[in-house]
């Protein structure tokens, strides 16, 4: 794969395999790239702050579907535009004072969400999707004629030191919500897992 493909070898791996080692550089379109020390504090500061109040913390990442597509037809500039609109998108409908959609490079996004209901996080996501139909990008590389978001949702209850798999739920659903094709939400849910861990202690 090149360097702007989607997918294992794309933009999820590389914030997987950075986090915690302050790299920063540029993306296939000459744009800085968001240290993931950025997405880190996020999820850091959201996992501790639902681990203090004992609530769930929703981690949801997005990805623009067929990304490379895109930047072949359109090209750099094009690209940077459109992620701009989309990240300004985004956080106009997220609900709460301090919810955040941290852009990292290529066309992924990260939102940590604490103390938010799995139901409220879906319907989030069905808010995202709608407020990105109506920038109306358009992606003639896409059968859907515009810009589409695939994203996945990862869901956990906090407890003790941060534990970055939940990030990792969450960029593993949206590759698995782009295989199954574009504009789609896959959801893991590890609190049934936790609770399984924890009576077999």
């Amino acid at each position: 794969m090149n360097s702007i493909s989607s997918g294992k070898d794309g933009f999820w791996a590389r914030v997987r395999a950075a986090l915690g080692r302050g790299d920063e550089g540029t993306d296939a379109t000459g744009r800085k790239m968001l240290p993931p020390q950025r997405i880190d504090e996020e999820l850091r500061k959201g996992w501790n702050e639902a681990a203090e109040h004992k609530v769930s913390l929703c981690v949801l990442a997005l990805e623009m579907d067929l990304y490379a597509e895109y930047f072949a037809a359109y090209g750099a500039e094009a690209v940077e535009e459109s992620l701009t609109t989309l990240e300004a998108a985004i956080n106009a409908v997220l609900p709460r004072h301090g919810d955040l959609c941290v852009r990292g490079e290529q066309a992924g996004f990260v939102i940590v969400l604490p103390d938010m209901p799995r139901l409220m996080a879906r319907e989030l996501t069905s808010r995202i999707a709608v407020a990105v139909r109506r920038q109306g990008l358009a992606h003639r590389g896409s059968h859907a004629g515009h810009v589409t978001l695939s994203m996945g949702l990862c869901v956990v209850n906090p407890q003790g030191p941060l534990d970055r798999s939940v990030l990792s739920g969450a960029t593993e659903a949206v590759e698995k919500a782009q295989r199954r094709g574009i504009g789609r939400l896959e959801i893991v849910d590890y609190r049934g897992m936790d609770e399984k861990r924890a009576k077999a202690a």
